[in-house]
Order: C-alpha cells, then sequence, then structure tokens
C-alpha cells in the first residue's frame, strides 16, 4: 500500500487498539475512521450503516461534514454508496463524480473529493454497511489498498455485529443485523415455538482477528488444511464400501474444492494482510457467500452450500471446537436452527427444552420431520439461509401451522404468537376433555380414531389422546435412526416394546417402506430417474427375500399370544401381495417347527397408494384381512404430480371430486366385501378432509396425535346424513373444477363445526 505508515498490519493492531479503548460506541467509531484515513492517506474516510429499513445511514466520517452524521441516508441502490451495499463488490474509482450512479448529497460537502474507495461491510454473505475512503485529486487505488479496505471492513463488521452500534441507532430504527425479519418455509410439523435460537452447528466465533506473526498463522492454516483433507479422503474412504451414490458425489465435490489453488490463495493472501487463520477463513468465505448468493444460476447457487461446508470444516479444524451442539448445555425453550439435520441427531436433544426447529433444507417428507411430529414440536423447513441470519440467543417464533419463522419479532408481534400458544394450549386442554368421548357424529355414526406412530416415544399419546389403535406403526424410523442394520433380536425388541407400551389395543404394523426418500445410511443408494416410482418399499422386501423375511419373523415372535396386524406397502397387484402372504405363512411354519408361540390372530392386509389397485379392488378383497389408504402417495400418483414439488403440488386438490371418487371406491369396496379399511394418510388429521372422507365412507382414520383432539370435535359436530347429501351432487358431477373444499368449509361454518 502506498503509504508511509506501516501498510495494513500497522493499521490493525491500531484499530484493534481502538477497539478495546474503554469509550463510547461513538467516539471509537470516530477514532477509527481517523485511523484509517490516516494509515490510508486518505482525506475522507466514511462509514455507512446498513439499517432495518434497508437504507444506508452515515455513522461516522473523517473529512466530510461532521454534522452530517446520522442525518444522511440513502437506500440500497442509491449512489457509489448504495451500489456497493446492493453488488456487495468494492469499486474503485478516479473520478467518482463521473461515474453514473454517482449522488451528491449537498450537506456532507464531499464534492470536491474525487478519487473514491467503498468496499462492502460483510459478514456471512450478508451486507451490514460500506466503508469509503475518498481523495481530492484524481488517483487509481491498488489492490493491495483494496484489500487493505476490505480487511478493515471485516473488523467493523464485527463491530456491528457485537451490538455497540445499536446504542447510536435512532428509536425504531434497528441495524440491519439486528433487525425484525419474517422468513417463509414449509411447514414439517405443526404447532407454535417461541424460544430463542440455538445452532445445531454451532458458529465458530472468532474472538483473534489481527494475527501476531502471520508467518505462524499461514503455517496454521496449512497444516488445518491438510488435517481437512485428510477428514474428508477418510470419509470418502469409508464410503468406498456403500458404493456409488449422492453421499459420495458431495463429499467429491467438497475435497475438490479444499485443493483449489485459487481457494487457498486467497487464504493465503487474506493472512498476509494481517488477518488470523480464522478471521481468512471467515473473509474469504464471506466474500465467496456475497457473489453467490446473488447468483440466478442453480448450480452455482448450489456450490454456496458445498463452499460452506468446506469452510465450516476448517475453521473446526482450526479451532478444535465441537462440530455439534453440546446436548447436555442446552437452553430451556430453544428452537434448533440447522442446514439440514437427520433423525437420529433430533432424538439426541433432550425434548423437555426443545421448543422449535428451523431446517435450511428438508421438506415435510424428511425424516427428521416425521419425529419432529412424533416427539410434538413444531417445525419449518426450506428457510433460505437461516442459519446465516441467525445469531445464537436470538428470540425466535416458528409457526408450524403456516410455516412462517418470526426471528427478532417486534413486542406487539411476539405478544401476538404467545396468545396464540395459550389459545392452542386450550384448545389442546379441550381436546384432552374429549379423550374418551367417541368419535361420534350427531346422526350417531362412530368413526374409529387412530394414532400413526413409528418410535417408542410416540407410544406415550395412545393413552393421553384416547386413540382407538395404532393404525400405522412405520417400522423403517427404527432402521434410519440406527448406524447400522437393526438385528432380528433388535426388531424383535422394538416390536415388543409397542405391544406394551399400547395395552390390548390393536397395532397394525407395516413393514419396510425403504427406497425414494427413504434412503438408509449404511445402505448403497441405487441411482433412478424416478425414485418415487422405483424400487421401493414391498418391491425391496420381495427382491431382497432375505430382509422380509427377518423382519416377518421379528413381528411374528414379537407378537406371539396377540393379535398381530401387518400390511405391506407400495403393493401394485395382487400378485405381489400373494408373493409376501406367502413369505408370511413359511415363517409361521418355521416358527411353529421350533415351538414358538404363534399370534393368537393373524391379519395381513394391504396399503392402497398405487392406483392400479383401483381395478381390482373386488378381487384384493377377496384376500386381504384389511385395507388401509395411503393417501399421501395415492393422490400424487392420481395426479402425477410431486407433492413436496411447489410448482406443480398446488395443482390438484385431494377434496376434488376425482379425488374423493377414488377415496370413495376404495371405501365401498371394502363395505361390499366386509373388509375394514383405514386411511392413515395426512388427509385423515386435517378436520375438513376428515368430514369429506367420512361422508364418502371412512369409518376408520389413522392420524398423527396432535390431531386426533381436532378431528374428533369436528365429527361429533357434523350431522353426516346432511353432509353426505350436500356432497353427493358435487363428487357424482365429477368436475374437477368443483369448489369442493370452498363449499365444504363454508358448510362447517355455517354449522358451527370446528375446524
Amino acid at each position: 500500500m502506498r503509504n508511509a505508515l506501516g501498510g495494513p498490519r500497522l493499521l490493525l493492531r491500531r484499530l484493534r487498539e481502538a477497539m478495546a479503548e474503554p469509550i463510547s460506541a461513538q467516539a471509537r467509531l470516530d477514532k477509527i475512521v481517523v485511523t484509517i484515513a490516516a494509515n490510508m492517506v486518505a482525506e475522507v474516510c466514511s462509514v455507512y450503516v446498513l439499517r432495518g429499513d434497508g437504507r444506508l445511514e452515515l455513522y461516522a466520517t473523517e473529512g466530510l461534514n461532521r454534522e452530517a452524521v446520522h442525518l444522511t441516508t440513502m437506500r440500497a441502490g442509491e449512489g457509489l454508496v448504495g451500489l456497493i451495499a446492493e453488488s456487495a463488490e468494492p469499486l474503485a474509482l478516479d473520478d467518482a463524480q463521473s461515474h453514473p450512479a454517482f449522488s451528491y448529497k449537498p450537506e456532507t460537502g464531499e464534492e470536491i473529493y474525487h478519487a473514491f474507495l467503498g468496499v462492502p461491510i460483510l459478514r456471512g454473505g450478508a451486507t451490514l454497511g460500506v466503508l469509503v475512503v475518498q481523495n481530492r485529486a484524481r488517483r487509481i487505488y491498488s489492490e493491495e489498498e483494496v484489500e487493505a479496505a476490505q480487511t478493515t471492513a471485516m473488523l467493523l463488521a464485527e463491530m456491528i455485529a457485537s451490538g455497540e452500534l445499536q446504542a447510536l441507532a435512532q428509536p425504531g430504527d434497528p441495524t440491519a443485523l439486528r433487525r425484525a425479519m419474517t422468513l417463509h418455509g414449509a411447514t414439517l410439523a405443526e404447532g407454535v415455538g417461541l424460544g430463542h435460537v440455538v445452532l445445531h452447528e454451532p458458529r465458530v466465533v472468532i474472538k483473534q482477528l489481527v494475527a501476531e506473526d502471520p508467518a505462524a498463522e499461514t503455517a496454521r492454516l496449512e497444516a488445518a488444511i491438510q488435517a481437512l483433507r485428510d477428514e474428508i479422503d477418510t470419509l470418502i474412504d469409508r464410503g468406498d464400501r456403500l458404493g456409488a451414490g449422492e453421499h459420495r458425489e458431495v463429499l467429491e465435490t467438497v475435497r475438490m474444492f479444499a485443493n483449489d489453488r485459487g481457494w487457498i490463495r486467497r487464504l493465503r493472501e487474506a493472512i498476509a494482510t494481517g488477518l488470523t487463520a480464522e478471521a481468512a477463513v471467515e473473509r474469504v468465505q464471506s466474500d465467496a457467500r456475497a457473489k453467490l448468493q446473488r447468483q440466478t444460476d442453480p448450480y452455482l447457487r448450489d456450490r454456496l452450500h458445498d463452499l460452506d461446508d468446506l469452510a465450516h470444516r476448517l475453521l473446526h479444524q482450526l479451532t478444535g471446537q465441537s462440530f455439534v451442539e453440546a446436548r447436555e448445555i442446552l437452553p430451556d425453550n430453544a428452537i434448533l436452527v440447522a442446514r439440514t439435520m437427520g433423525p437420529a441427531a433430533l432424538l439426541d436433544y433432550p425434548r423437555a427444552k426443545l421448543r422449535g426447529l428451523v431446517l435450511e433444507h428438508g421438506g415435510a417428507t424428511a425424516h427428521v420431520a416425521i419425529v419432529a411430529r412424533a416427539i410434538g414440536i413444531p417445525a419449518v423447513g426450506d428457510v433460505a439461509n437461516v442459519t446465516d441470519l441467525v445469531e445464537p440467543g436470538d428470540a425466535i417464533i416458528i409457526d408450524g401451522n403456516a410455516g412462517d419463522v418470526q426471528l427478532r419479532p417486534a413486542t406487539d408481534v411476539e405478544a401476538a404468537y404467545a396468545e396464540k400458544a395459550r389459545l392452542r394450549a386450550r384448545r389442546q386442554e379441550q381436546y384432552r376433555a374429549l379423550r374418551d368421548a367417541p368419535a361420534m357424529t350427531r346422526d350417531g355414526v362412530d368413526v374409529k380414531l387412530n394414532m400413526n406412530a413409528g418410535l417408542v416415544v410416540d407410544l406415550q399419546h395412545v393413552e393421553e389422546t384416547g386413540a382407538a389403535s395404532i393404525g400405522l406403526f412405520r417400522t423403517e424410523l427404527q432402521f434410519m435412526i440406527a448406524a447400522r442394520f437393526p438385528r432380528a433380536s433388535e426388531q424383535e425388541s422394538l416390536y415388543r416394546r409397542v405391544f406394551e407400551a399400547v395395552g390390548d389395543k390393536p397395532v397394525t404394523f407395516r413393514t419396510l417402506d425403504i427406497g425414494s426418500d427413504k434412503v438408509l445410511p449404511y445402505m448403497v443408494k441405487v441411482e433412478e430417474e424416478n425414485p418415487a416410482l422405483g424400487w421401493r418399499a414391498i418391491r425391496i422386501g420381495l427382491d431382497r427375500p432375505g430382509l422380509l423375511r427377518m423382519q416377518l419373523r421379528a413381528m411374528l415372535r414379537a407378537g406371539a399370544g396377540r393379535d398381530l396386524r401387518i400390511m405391506f406397502p407400495m403393493v401394485a397387484s395382487i400378485g405381489e401381495f400373494e408373493a409376501a402372504r406367502a413369505i408370511v405363512v413359511r415363517e409361521c411354519a418355521h416358527l411353529a417347527r421350533h415351538g414358538y408361540p404363534a399370534p393368537r390372530d393373524l391379519k395381513l392386509g394391504v396399503m392402497v397408494e398405487v392406483p392400479s389397485l383401483l381395478f381390482e379392488l373386488d378381487a384384493l378383497c377377496r384376500r386381504v384381512d384389511f385395507l388401509s389408504v395411503g393417501s399421501n402417495d395415492l393422490m400424487q400418483y392420481l395426479f402425477a404430480a410431486d407433492r413436496d414439488n411447489r410448482r406443480v403440488a398446488h395443482r390438484f386438490d385431494p377434496l376434488s371430486p376425482p379425488a374423493l371418487a377414488a377415496l370413495g371406491a376404495i371405501a365401498q369396496a371394502g363395505a361390499r366385501a366386509g373388509v375394514p379399511v383405514t386411511l392413515c394418510g395426512e388427509m385423515g388429521g386435517k378436520p375438513l378432509d376428515a368430514l369429506a372422507l367420512a361422508a364418502v365412507g371412512y369409518r376408520s382414520l389413522s392420524m398423527s396425535p396432535a390431531s386426533i383432539g381436532p378431528v374428533k370435535a369436528a365429527l361429533r359436530a357434523v350431522d353426516l346424513a346432511e353432509l353426505r347429501t350436500m356432497l353427493r351432487p358435487l363428487i357424482d358431477d365429477g368436475d374437477d373444477s368443483a369448489p369442493v373444499r370452498e363449499k365444504l368449509r363454508a358448510y362447517a361454518e355455517a354449522n358451527d363445526i370446528p375446524l
């Protein structure tokens, strides 16, 4: 850098001294701009801070009119300062006034300055403000000076992030980093939670930004990079036992970045400006994040996650910090925030302290979403960049019903949600009062309400809700949260605990429903063009009969002397059910030969979720003991629309005439043959949908524990014959544009049916 004052290292040292002085925030900021101006031989140095309303406010200046401090503001995108804030890119000009974006602010007195250098103040890729230096003479700022300004801006970012400058903000105008935000995502689990942010993967807090010995910092960086490469190589070698797949591709991408010469060169250059190794990693990643967040190319934006992962791993190598939050020190009213999370990781946290879960990635069918619903905490997924927008300890509200997250909410917003949570609690008390009451309609039609489960922790809700039975026990969850394939004895132990927990109430076990999005971490993922229509569920069981036999044997042994119901998923033809039943028969004979007692009553059924079964229902009913409708998959197969794809999910409604006609046909086929039919998809747990299902013939529904109370309250308030009379013409007409949902909702409101 062209100055006689010692370059960027001396500047950083003097800034560090200024940061440590026991003076007011404004005095500190004033001293900082004076120090920067002197070191860079600049006649002007100014700091602009981005406010919560999106405007940039002049917080300190050396060289411009000091009376303009806290009075001069501009929009992001307005003027050169606004352009830098919007683009997150540095800008160096030898004649600022000739630039088309130049905007003159007369109160500042900057018209006499020609040379201009501005850099964004970045943290985690987010713009917090702009640092500007100016000179009267026309001159070109060197790359070294731009680099020094960017490094200096990093210290200012930490000052802003610490909250120290908040004391200088006008009432009601917080800095951008501390502003209230409403974030939108996808509902994973319903409910409302108020609490404080806990990062599942804690952000490394860099306490030392300025290096005492740059050579030593470079050596630390080199050692950490080598350790990181070794760690990734080990993970890939371990993954080789699992074969090719997405996990391997992700690690290979991270390894590629870890060996990228350009990335390593930028880290070394950042240390050369006077930063510690940790601060260099933070600086380089923040710059990369700022650029990639503004890309429209999906491929380039996806690379951001790979770089985030790499930087995160390298910081943990440098600091030796734990990669995940220590479970034993979890505070009360914790709301976990994570980029992604597996189901086993969520179960490691103490349930009593959790109030919610927010994920950057993960839809409603994510395995962790199933666990969140099981343990009864609200969860929202697909919240873009949430891990970079939050700070540990931030106040946060999660609305699992709407898929919204309120970050650092205003007092009135917090009060409104607190009231909403209290109202929900009062409703839950009302639902608990209905626990022992039958789910009988006003005109005397009894509908059995059963509970979906998949973990032992779910089973406590059977007694709480008064569920008639476990209408669906998802056996695959045991496999998903295990580090290896569960042994037959472990499977049998789980099924025994299920029976013991529910007493005499029936349990319907679904055999392994894996494949598609449900990939076990220790099994090879089969690459398929369309996994939802591929090798999954009963197809895997029949092609790998040893796997199915082991599970069936565990169920039969656990069910000795009890009523046992086994259901096969994803059955597409009668032949598949016959093949599965034959395996059950052989296993029963095998256990009998070895002296094991048989179940008291064994029932075998099929999960109706493949549309082909709609055309052989009568023949199927002559062979099965019961049917269970998987409405989630059945609907998306009927309409050829992935329910987790936001572009197409809205294109169908399960309460449309075609959908209700198909569902009604299943219920009617069961009634003709005297075969029990239960619906266990998400439809059954929504009061409005449950009313329609009862109207088309369903007398048994299975749902999450939290849904039993609301559905029971709705059913007890309806005259089913009257509702059927209203709905029947709409369904029989077959017009999928018929507003069934709207008419049904209007009917419920007119008849005081709680929804």
